[in-house]
């Protein structure tokens, strides 16, 4: 038996942010991840590395930023997105389900939580390549996100990696901790696969949600999930969760919920750390299309950080699970890297017949009749801003075209074939604004803390993107400054 003061459970943004908190309280401190090494990090591993954070402008931005050079403040408009902006964003994507007291603590200590991951190594920088747009000879960023980190998802749990090492926190591999419990003295017990057996006054959980255990999605999310292809890390299937509420936790939050996004029809079934990149988010520039030849969605409803966590259930509800996205030279240059990588399904042609002859599967009268349709709908009169909602919308179709509407008239024509890649669920534990996990009574388990995917607080029907790796750091930091002082005081 393996004593320690914290032990975090999980390797993720959320888990390292909570050890090196603690550590800075003083606590000896363990990581148990269930992954190997070469497969670390979690669900941060696999991101883009984009941070949503509220802030007043430029100069709240160059303490994130500090080598941001005054050219590129010259040559951008960063505008500002103040707390109160970032509260009502996610409380009305959330239909005002979110937990006010969390989601307020996750808004108004944002500035302050990156500003403090500076110091442990996270390099921040402007999120040009996926957030903005030249317009008017200025880059203008969109959609509530302008930074993200260097290297994305892996350079973000590399640079907390080497200070949680600096740290000297003990890191296990391979570590799958099946069951947690109280002994009569109030110590958690932890019991690992393997047979390691560890014990802490203070447990913190950052185990991700269960976007990866496939009888649970079948159980919450509904029939077909099982078909979904995982976005995220291989490991998170609710371990975590399960636990907890075998201690007494309770169930909080959207448990039918996901983030699921268009994924690469021909991407792996789990997500590849190798293989990184493969979603297909920016639809709202083109048209999207399912084999009966019919638009499903309104593409330029909102900027597509707004919708695209919705977009893989749209396309699950789709002959075969299938869509594809229709671009032409309008908007396919503003297209980010995710498009261009090696492993991509696409299709070209100089004419939409050619195209359309091309997409095996799909009613290719019909969809020359939607395109002709769609393109005589579309008001021309009304300029193209992509970094704004700018208005350009179709005229006269059942299923309009809000935003962003320009006709399919300009070769050569591209199409990109996608599915549904799920990146984690909205259901979890129920905590309070010091991320102690609560039961049934809404009152704090002794000595258990949660932060992340597994967070049931924050996540109801939408999501904004760049959201969770801010709420997991906020809380990440919390829960492990909280469990090393509890840790102190008993």
């Amino acid at each position: 038996m393996q004593p320690y003061d914290v032990i975090v459970l999980g390797s993720g943004n959320a888990g390292l942010c909570a050890a090196l908190s603690a550590c800075e309280q003083g606590a000896r401190v363990a990581l148990l991840e269930r992954a190997p090494q070469e497969q670390r990090g979690g669900n941060s591993a696999h991101t883009g590395g984009a941070f949503r954070v509220a802030y007043r402008g430029v100069d709240d931005l160059r303490r994130l930023m500090p080598d941001l050079l005054d050219s590129e403040v010259q040559n951008s408009d960063f505008g500002a997105y103040s707390q109160d902006d970032f509260f009502a964003e996610l409380a009305s994507m959330s239909q005002y389900r979110s937990d006010p007291e969390v989601l307020d603590t996750v808004v108004s200590q944002s500035l302050e939580t990156l500003h403090w991951m500076t110091g442990k190594g996270v390099r921040f920088m402007p999120i040009y390549g996926r957030q903005a747009f030249m317009v008017e000879g200025k880059y203008r960023f969109w959609g509530g996100l302008t930074i993200e980190v260097s290297g994305g998802g892996l350079g973000l749990v590399d640079a907390l990696f080497r200070h949680v090492e600096k740290e000297a926190v003990e890191v296990f591999y391979g570590c799958r901790t099946q069951r947690i419990s109280r002994d009569p003295d109030g110590l958690w017990q932890l019991d690992c696969a393997d047979g390691r057996q560890f014990s802490t006054r203070s447990l913190v959980l950052a185990t991700g949600g269960f976007h990866a255990n496939l009888e649970w999605r079948t159980k919450y999310l509904g029939p077909g999930w099982d078909l979904a292809k995982v976005r995220g890390s291989r490991y998170n299937t609710g371990d975590g969760i399960r636990m907890a509420m075998e201690a007494g936790a309770v169930a909080h939050g959207n448990w039918s919920g996901c983030h699921a996004v268009f994924y690469d029809v021909n991407a792996p079934q789990m997500g590849d750390l190798s293989r990184l990149n493969q979603q297909k988010n920016y639809f709202h520039l083109g048209v999207v299309v399912n084999a009966h030849g019919k638009r499903f969605v309104d593409e330029g409803q909102d900027f597509r950080n707004y919708t695209y966590s919705s977009m893989g259930a749209s396309v699950m509800a789709q002959p075969g699970g299938v869509a594809w996205q229709i671009f032409d030279q309008h908007s396919h240059h503003l297209l980010p890297d995710e498009y261009r990588v090696r492993q991509v399904t696409r299709l070209q042609a100089d004419t939409l017949q050619g195209l359309v002859e091309q997409m095996e599967g799909v009613n290719g009268n019909a969809l020359l009749q939607t395109l002709q349709t769609y393109n005589a709908a579309v008001q021309r009169d009304v300029p193209f801003n992509p970094a704004i909602r700018d208005g350009r919308a179709t005229q006269g179709l059942a299923l309009p075209k809000s935003n962003w509407a320009n006709p399919l008239d300009r070769p050569p024509f591209v199409a990109y074939a996608v599915t549904c890649g799920i990146t984690f669920t909205f259901g979890g534990l129920k905590v309070n604004s010091q991320a102690q996990v609560l039961d049934e009574e809404d009152r704090p388990i002794d000595g258990l803390y949660a932060a992340g995917e597994l967070v049931g607080n924050l996540y109801y029907v939408k999501y904004a993107g760049g959201a969770g790796l801010t709420s997991g750091s906020v809380l990440g930091r919390i829960a492990g400054a909280e469990a090393a002082v509890q840790r102190k005081a008993q």
